[in-house]
């Protein structure tokens, strides 16, 4: 499984609103010359994830996105769904019945897989996120 870029871009912009959470909006440019991504993709992902309760937008000339709740309480697994659907090691899991189901060998490794995946992001918050970067950015010193 490969994310595309829509769950990748999108989570890194999300993690730079938490960076700013409680400072005010974060303007687009901004997130976009950080991490050289249009501007236009970044609305259209933002869209997706002010839908869904994510995060908000501020209009006027101190403008911008933030988060509309706190860091603590959205998770990676959150972001991800939001912009690419349900996440899946294998297309045969998720479908309803598989006519191979009672035969197949590997379905239990992508059902594994699948859990170990969701268990994972869903157990990571932005915070999380945040107190990794910080981590990382002490031991860079």
């Amino acid at each position: 499984m490969i994310l595309s870029t829509k769950g990748r871009y999108g989570l890194k912009a999300v993690f730079e609103l938490s960076l700013s959470y409680g400072d005010g909006p974060i303007p687009l440019k901004r997130i976009s010359d950080k991490y050289s991504i249009s501007e236009n993709y970044l609305e259209q992902l933002f869209g997706k994830l002010k839908k869904a309760g994510y995060i908000k937008s501020t209009r006027g000339a101190q403008g911008g996105y933030s988060l509309a709740m706190e860091p603590k309480n959205i998770t990676v697994g959150m972001i991800l769904r939001t912009l690419e659907g349900e996440i899946t090691a294998s297309d045969c899991i998720n479908k309803e019945v598989c006519s191979r189901e009672s035969i197949c060998a590997t379905r239990v490794i992508w059902e594994k897989i699948e859990m170990s995946i969701n268990n994972v992001i869903d157990n990571i918050t932005l915070l999380d996120m945040i107190n990794e970067h910080n981590k990382i950015t002490l031991e860079e010193k």
